[in-house]
C-alpha cells in the first residue's frame, strides 16, 4: 500500500490529481480526436474499409486484452511506476502512429499504443485510491472524473482544428509533449505504493491467450468481406474460436485465473456486461460510422463533424452523476431498460442524417435523445456490475466490465461495416455510405433494444441502500461525475 497519505487541498494534492487527469485525459482526447481524422487518414493513406477498421480495432484489440492483467501488475509492482511506463509507451507509440507511412505501419503503432492505453488507464485510479486519505477520496474521484470528462468534450473540435490546419499526423503527435509533461510531474509529485501482500506473478498466459482468440476473431471479421473464406481467413477464425475457448479454460481450470469463475455465478453480473458489451457495441460502430457520414456523405468539415456529436458528451457531464444518485434510490433496472431503448430510438432518428438535411434536422434530435439514454444507463450499469460482485473481487469486476466494453467496440467496428454492406472505397462515396449508416443504424438500435429487455432480469436491489464503490459516500461507479463514452470508468476499490 502507499506509503504517503496526502490530504486533499494541499500543493502536493493537486498535482497528483493533476498528474491522474493529464495521463487519462490523454487517452480519453486521443480517441475521440482518431475518430475526427479518419477520413484523412483513408484519403493520404489510400485506405480501404478494412485498413480503417484495423487502425480502429489495433488499439481496441491490445486495449481490451490486456487491461484486465494491467491493474494487477501496478499493484504488484508499483502504481506510479506501471503509470508513468504506459504513459511512456503511449506517447512512443503516438510518436509512431505520426509518422506511419503505410496503412500497414500505422496498424502496428496502434496496437503499441494500446498496450500503453492498458497499462496507464487503472492506474489513474488506482493511484488516487491508494494516495489519498479515505475521507477525501470521493472529492478526488469526482474532481478526477469531472476534469477528466473535459478532454471528451474538447477532443472532437481539437480532433478537426488540428486535421483542418495541419494533418491528421498531429492527431497522434500531440499526444508526444503530453506525455513527456505528465511522466515529468508523476516522478516529481506522485508517490510510489503497491499492495506488498500480493505475491507471485500476474496470469499473463490467460491475457496472452485470450489476445489471440481477440486477434483471430477480429482478423476474421474484418478480412472476410474482402477476401472470402480463403486459408488466412479461415485461418483466423479458428485460431480466434480456439484461443477464446481455451481462455475460458484457463479461467475455469487454472491456479490463478483472471476472471473468477464464480462472478459469473451471479445472474445480475452477466446480465449486466451482456447489456454493457451491446451497448458499448452499438455505441462504438455508430459514433465511427457518424463521423464518416458527415465528412464523406453530408460534406461536413472534420472540425464541424467533430462537434456534432458535442452535445452527446455535455448531456454525460450534466446528468451522469444524477442518474448514478437515482439509481442508487430507486434501484437500477428501470434506467437499464429504458436508456438502451432511448439510445436505440436516437440511433433511428439519426437515419435522417442523410445528404440535404440541416444539423438541426437531421442530426441534432438524434444526438440528443441518444445522449439522455447514454446518460440514463452509464453509471447504473457499472455500478451494478461491481456491486453484484463480492467485495474481494470490485478491482476483477471493473476490470472484466471495462474489458467486456471495449471487446464490444472491437467486434462492432470488425463486423459492422460489413453488416451495412460498406467495403473497398465506398465509405467515399455519398451514396454507398448513406445506405450503408442507414442499415447499420437498424442493426445498432436493435443491439442496444436487446440489451434493455435482457436488463429485465437484473435484480432492482442489486445496489443495496446506501452502497457506494468504496464505503465513502460518492465514491462508488453510480456517483461518477462524467462516465466516459468510449468505456466505462475503470474503479478500483483496493482491498482494506
Amino acid at each position: 500500500m502507499s506509503t504517503e497519505v496526502i490530504a486533499w487541498g494541499t500543493p502536493r494534492a493537486k498535482a497528483v490529481l493533476a498528474t491522474t487527469i493529464v495521463g487519462s485525459g490523454m487517452a480519453m482526447l486521443d480517441s475521440t480526436i482518431v475518430n475526427v481524422a479518419l477520413p484523412k487518414i483513408g484519403e493520404e493513406l489510400q485506405a480501404s474499409v478494412a485498413g480503417l477498421q484495423w487502425i480502429l480495432d489495433g488499439y481496441l484489440l491490445s486495449l481490451a486484452a490486456l487491461i484486465l492483467v494491467a491493474g494487477s501488475l501496478g499493484d504488484r509492482y508499483g502504481r506510479r511506476r506501471m503509470f508513468t511506463f504506459g504513459v511512456l509507451w503511449f506517447g512512443a507509440a503516438s510518436l509512431l502512429c505520426g509518422l506511419a507511412p503505410t496503412t500497414e505501419l500505422l496498424v502496428a503503432a496502434r496496437i503499441l499504443q494500446g498496450v500503453g492505453g492498458a497499462l496507464l488507464t487503472p492506474g489513474s485510479l488506482a493511484i488516487l485510491q491508494s494516495t489519498f486519505a479515505r475521507e477525501d477520496r470521493s472529492r478526488a474521484i469526482g474532481a478526477w472524473s469531472g476534469l477528466g470528462g473535459i478532454a471528451s468534450a474538447i477532443g472532437p473540435l481539437a480532433g478537426g482544428l488540428l486535421v483542418q490546419a495541419g494533418s491528421w499526423r498531429l492527431a497522434f503527435l500531440i499526444n508526444v509533449p503530453i506525455a513527456v509533461v505528465c511522466v515529468w510531474m508523476a516522478r516529481r509529485f506522485v508517490p510510489e505504493s503497491r499492495d506488498e501482500a500480493l505475491t507471485g506473478h500476474p496470469n499473463i498466459l490467460g491475457s496472452v491467450v485470450g489476445a489471440l482468440g481477440l486477434a483471430g476473431l477480429t482478423g476474421a471479421l474484418v478480412e472476410a468481406p474482402s477476401r472470402g473464406a480463403d486459408p488466412l481467413v479461415v485461418g483466423a477464425g479458428i485460431v480466434g474460436v480456439v484461443g477464446l475457448v481455451a481462455f475460458g479454460v484457463l479461467q475455469v481450470r487454472g491456479h490463478k485465473p483472471l476472471v473468477p469463475p464464480s462472478l459469473f455465478a451471479n445472474r445480475t453480473f452477466v446480465l449486466a456486461n451482456a447489456l454493457t458489451f451491446l451497448m458499448y457495441g452499438a455505441l462504438g460502430g455508430v459514433l465511427v460510422l457518424m463521423i464518416l457520414q458527415l465528412q464523406t456523405s453530408l460534406h461536413y468539415s472534420p472540425t464541424a463533424a467533430g462537434l456534432a456529436g458535442l452535445p452527446i458528451t455535455v448531456i454525460m457531464l450534466v446528468l451522469s452523476a444524477r442518474s448514478g444518485r437515482l439509481a442508487q434510490r430507486i434501484g437500477p433496472r428501470a434506467q437499464l431498460v429504458i436508456g438502451p431503448l432511448l439510445v436505440g430510438a436516437g440511433m433511428l432518428l439519426l437515419r435522417n442524417a442523410e445528404p440535404g438535411a440541416t444539423y438541426f434536422t437531421g442530426v441534432l434530435p438524434g444526438i440528443t435523445v441518444f445522449g439522455l439514454g447514454l446518460a440514463t444507463v452509464v453509471a447504473p450499469v457499472t455500478a451494478t456490475v461491481l456491486a453484484a460482485a463480492p467485495d474481494r473481487y470490485a478491482g476483477v469486476a471493473s476490470g472484466v466490465n471495462n474489458a467486456v466494453a471495449r471487446t464490444g467496440s472491437l467486434v462492432a467496428v470488425a463486423a459492422l461495416p460489413a453488416v451495412a454492406g460498406l467495403s473497398g472505397k465506398g465509405y467515399a462515396d455519398p451514396v454507398v455510405m448513406t445506405e450503408g449508416w442507414q442499415r447499420a443504424l437498424l442493426v445498432c438500435a436493435a443491439a442496444a433494444a436487446v440489451g434493455g429487455l435482457l436488463a429485465l432480469g437484473t435484480d432492482n436491489g442489486a445496489l443495496g441502500q446506501g452502497a457506494s464503490g468504496d464505503g465513502v459516500p460518492g465514491s462508488g461507479p453510480a456517483d461518477c461525475h462524467a462516465c466516459g463514452v468510449e468505456g466505462p470508468p475503470t474503479h478500483v476499490r483496493l482491498a482494506r
